[in-house]
């Protein structure tokens, strides 16, 4: 009868830790997800003021030509907060776009919240770049294909974008930066 009511107490208190662990579990998933949204968002210190066309996340109708006037190189990286390698960048981007305000233009596009914003860009997988040098010129290096670019040529032969399908570090968007006409 003892080793009864022992068995049950045994059982009681492994359903309680189950639980708790079940509950941990769902609170860690939760917090995870909450962080990678804060990544994603570009969320900066209210004491910092930031021209909108240096903000990461575009989330409304942006043009490529003015970017340009600004004669900085371009990155536009065009994804979700939903891939997994667009997240495995995200990091790459917030930090980028931080650390060269002014002297990089790096921004990003939700294309599963905006889709609309992908409209006239050759996306057709995601997370694809468009390259864009200082002197507005799609960015055309020797070792393209080695680097995994593709250009995009119009009916009339014209190279008008660079792309590059897939996740980059921050170590390969600055390389290809200085390239394109980083000054630091």
């Amino acid at each position: 009868m003892e080793e009864i009511v022992m068995n049950k107490k045994v059982i009681s208190v492994m359903v309680i830790i189950t639980v708790i662990l079940i509950i941990a579990g769902i609170w860690l998933v939760k917090n995870n997800q909450k962080e990678n949204e804060k990544i994603m968002n570009n969320t900066l210190s209210s004491t910092q003021t930031v021209n909108s066309d240096f903000k990461l996340n575009i989330t409304s109708k942006f043009s490529l030509d003015k970017l340009k006037e600004y004669n900085l190189p371009i990155i536009i990286d065009f994804g979700s907060d939903s891939c997994i390698p667009c997240k495995q960048m995200a990091p790459a981007l917030k930090q980028l776009n931080s650390e060269l305000q002014e002297k990089a233009i790096i921004r990003f596009v939700d294309v599963w919240k905006h889709p609309n914003l992908a409209n006239g860009y050759p996306i057709e997988l995601i997370p694809t770049q468009i390259f864009i040098n200082s002197d507005g010129t799609p960015y055309a290096p020797e070792n393209a294909e080695e680097l995994g670019l593709e250009f995009i040529i119009d009916e009339n032969g014209n190279h008008i974008f660079t792309t590059h399908v897939g996740a980059l570090t921050a170590e390969q968007m600055k390389s290809m930066l200085k390239e394109m006409g980083l000054n630091e």
